[in-house]
């Protein structure tokens, strides 16, 4: 008792650090008598070994090596010697410290952003470019616009024979049959005018959709209708494509109705800009003609005349437009050059050289899928036609289907070929099979895309638009059909918010009364259901749109702020709460 009330009074942490001093000194004293041992601690533990993946025999070579330093010892009998090995060794392990950084990077990056957006852009190039693409071509999607009768659909026709996209019997059949119809020289056409109203008036009505290859990109042909009728189809075509194939007429006379104030040439031009197409080749056709001949002052005229039109749509005249004289019907310089004996002016490439050759269109393979529905149909469950607007699609993958907010999941897809295909990437139209939603459930306008970062539905939104042609004032109130991707949907503008001021390009402070042709204003949009659209900032594909009215293109606009309709999201979910006592 004695004892332990000594040790108690002594202090009781005195006590037992007397004790533990006893136990600690012995083991102090072999670290003194061998220095080697600690030597190998102060390199920092295991992490050294773990580095130099080859090193595990060099770190047994350190202890010989310190058996030739005591031969050294004489000249430096102090610790330093040892101080100065250990310092050595930490240099040494600093220049193999930025792997250990790389190696355990993974680990830090949960808590750091930008390190992950970089590893998930890393792993979708990695699967994306590589998994996907392999060796597959570059797929461009082009548009044959213009005026009726310019020889749309013969010029698709013929380019389809030409690269194998229909065989030479199918070709022998269909003029067969286009000779006993009294049609004999629409035959070509008749490869992509499917439907018997189309053939017998020759006329297209609605999108034609074919597929070629050549030695180096694959196609996808949107044959849009020229008749002013067919516009509202021409531009849901419009809004699929990469590239427009605007084809002239070189006929007398034809060239110029076309080109006049009632003729669809100026029109398509601007709906193919407002629907984000950025090039233009335009393909003088019917070079052939007995009142052309192959006469460069005829192409010359014509290319003079377009030249300042589609400068003034917003095209760049040297590097979004090219111009090259063909013949449709007789396909010379389609895919070889026309001989010089019969148009010995002509220099340049053949159209489907330019086209193989043209710069190739940006996609936004690694950002959200966005892939508006142009059609829909049933076939062993509900089927959507598209083009994927940005990111990619696989299947398997579980998406949202905007504006309803409906859970799918992908089937299946089918590529142009209507061969079922594992993934698709954007710019590709694709077909594709949903689970878990009906046919009656889904519209063209509709949006398939990420549950992630869905498309925004809104109702009303704010949107800069430039009146093109309108033979009254726009007042507050006015109602107009707004063509925006592959949707058509009647819009109303409540307001009129501010006009820009000509002179000085500024907007107003005070809302203007109305607009008339040829100003700029902002106006606030309103529809009744929810639409899919984005800010033209963001997705210009999914912000750009068309105002038409009384069969003419009124304005053209881009969305530059959205109003969100969370208000009455909540007001529809408090409607449906019951309170019970």
């Amino acid at each position: 008792m004695s004892k332990l009330n000594a040790g108690a009074f002594e202090f009781v942490p005195g006590r037992p650090f007397v004790l533990p001093q006893k136990s600690q000194t012995p083991p102090s004293k072999p670290p003194l008598e061998r220095p080697l041992p600690t030597e190998a601690p102060p390199p920092a533990p295991t992490i050294t070994l773990n580095i130099g993946g080859s090193n595990p025999p060099a770190v047994p070579k350190p202890a010989p090596a310190p058996s030739t330093v005591p031969a050294t010892a004489p000249q430096s009998k102090p610790v330093l010697p040892p101080t100065v090995s250990a310092c050595t060794a930490p240099s040494r392990s600093s220049s193999p410290a930025p792997p250990t950084n790389k190696v355990f990077s993974t680990e830090r990056a949960k808590t750091d952003t930008t390190s992950i957006a970089r590893e998930v852009q890393a792993a979708a190039d990695q699967e994306v470019l590589k998994d996907l693409f392999g060796d597959v071509k570059e797929h461009l999607n082009i548009v044959f616009i213009g005026h009726v009768d310019a020889g749309k659909s013969t010029l698709g026709g013929n380019l389809l024979y030409i690269c194998g996209g229909v065989d030479k019997r199918t070709m022998e059949k269909y003029e067969k049959e286009a000779k006993e119809a009294g049609r004999e020289t629409w035959y070509l056409s008749w490869a992509l005018d499917s439907t018997p109203q189309e053939r017998s008036k020759g006329k297209t009505v609605e999108v034609g959709r074919a597929y070629f290859e050549t030695s180096s990109r694959r196609y996808t042909i949107l044959d849009a209708p020229g008749h002013k009728t067919y516009v509202p189809s021409m531009i849901s075509g419009a809004a699929q494509a990469d590239v427009a194939i605007l084809v002239i007429s070189a006929r007398k006379g034809e060239f110029e109705t076309g080109f006049e104030r009632g003729g669809q040439t100026r029109e398509h031009v601007m709906l193919v800009k407002t629907a984000g197409v950025s090039k233009v080749v335009i393909v003088i056709n019917k070079m052939d003609d007995s009142t052309v001949n192959w006469d460069k002052g005829r192409y010359t005229e014509i290319k003079d005349k377009l030249t300042p039109f589609v400068k003034s749509a917003g095209f760049n005249p040297k590097t979004d437009v090219t111009f090259i004289p063909v013949s449709g019907y007789t396909g010379q310089n389609l895919k070889d050059r026309v001989a010089k004996s019969i148009c010995s002016w002509n220099d340049g490439p053949s159209f489907l050289e330019h086209m193989d050759h043209m710069p190739m269109v940006d996609r936004k393979v690694n950002a959200p899928l966005m892939m508006p529905v142009s059609e829909k149909y049933k076939d062993m469950g509900a089927i959507i036609v598209g083009k994927i607007e940005s990111g990619h699609i696989r299947k398997g993958d579980s998406l949202t289907l905007m504006p309803n907010k409906c859970a799918v999941e992908v089937a299946a897809i089918y590529n142009e070929m209507e061969e079922e295909v594992p993934s698709a990437v954007c710019g590709d139209n694709v077909r594709v099979r949903l689970r878990g939603v009906e046919d009656e459930d889904i519209s063209p306008g509709f949006v398939l895309t990420s549950p992630k970062s869905p498309v925004r539905a809104v109702r009303r939104f704010e949107a800069q638009l430039a009146i093109l042609e309108h033979k009254n004032i726009i007042c507050a109130g006015y109602s107009a059909v707004m063509h925006v991707h592959t949707l058509s949907e009647e819009v109303t503008l409540p307001a009129l918010l501010h006009y820009f001021d000509k002179a000085t390009g500024r907007k107003s402070k005070k809302p203007p009364q109305f607009a008339k042709k040829g100003q700029k204003v902002v106006a606030l949009i309103e529809t009744t259901l929810p639409i899919c659209v984005e800010r033209f900032v963001d997705y210009p594909q999914l912000g750009r749109f068309t105002l038409r009215d009384e069969g003419r293109t009124i304005a053209i606009g881009k969305i530059t702020r959205l109003h969100d309709d969370r208000v009455d999201e909540v007001t529809e979910g408090v409607a449906h709460v019951s309170v019970t006592a």
